[in-house]
Parts: C-alpha cells; structure tokens; sequence
C-alpha cells in the first residue's frame, strides 16, 4: 500500500520521444484511399506505370504498384507484393467510393443520405503480361 507521497514510477518511454513520433509518422505517410482513385483512372494510371527512368527512386521508378503507391526495385518483388496482405487489404479498401462534397452535406443533414457505391478496382497488369498479350 503506497503512501501519496511515495515514490512514483518515472515513464522514460514518454518524456522526450513524441517530436520522433510526429516525424516518423509524416516521413510513412502514404497517398489518402481518393488520391488513389484519382490514380487509378487511365490517364494518370497510363502516366504512372510508364513513368521515365529516375535514379533517385527505388527501381529506377520502373515498377509501381498503382493501389499501394509504392515502387519496388524489380519485377520479382512487384509480383511477390501483389500476393501480400497490405496490397489485397489495400484492394478492398479501395472497392469503396470516395466520398464527395455532397455526400458530406447529405450526411450532416443537409440533404437525402445514399450510401458510398462500390468501385470495381483490380491489381493491375504487370509490363511482361500485357507484352505477352501483344504478341
């Protein structure tokens, strides 16, 4: 039984540590699930998968997993990545609709509420599947 004027445990793990957090967390951020839609349409997607060879990327910005907005460094990993279970949680994720200025409104009681539609969204093809299919 302690007494209040006891002795209290210091928390080391507390005191100086939360500015590291902050900057961990900013440096692992990855893009928002409807900066990804944006993505995933064929202008900005075609842009990104034929990206020019950029030695300061990982992989020489050569293989790029559209969903997960992450490079790799060669096919193999691409292809290993697109089997893990960040990029199938990522999918499903990403089978939700973006919400809109509107739905917003709608939701605060501005209007009638309709719920987010669903959004077909598969792991793209890889640069070898789709030269196979043109020869």
């Amino acid at each position: 039984m302690g007494c209040p004027g006891g002795r209290r445990k210091k928390h080391a793990s507390k005191k100086g540590s939360t500015h590291l957090a902050k900057q961990v967390k900013g440096k692992r951020r990855t893009k928002d699930h409807d900066q990804i839609h944006d993505d995933l349409k064929v202008e900005a997607a075609q842009e990104l998968l034929n990206q020019q060879t950029d030695y300061d990327k990982t992989g020489e910005a050569q293989h790029y997993c559209l969903t997960c907005a992450r490079y790799f460094q060669d096919e193999k990993t691409l292809k290993a990545h697109f089997r893990t279970k960040l990029h199938k949680r990522r999918l499903k994720a990403l089978q939700t609709a973006p919400y809109s200025q509107a739905e917003a409104e709608a939701a605060a009681g501005m209007g009638s509420y309709h719920p987010p539609a669903k959004v077909d969204v598969q792991t793209q093809p890889l640069k070898t599947d789709t030269q196979r299919m043109d020869d």
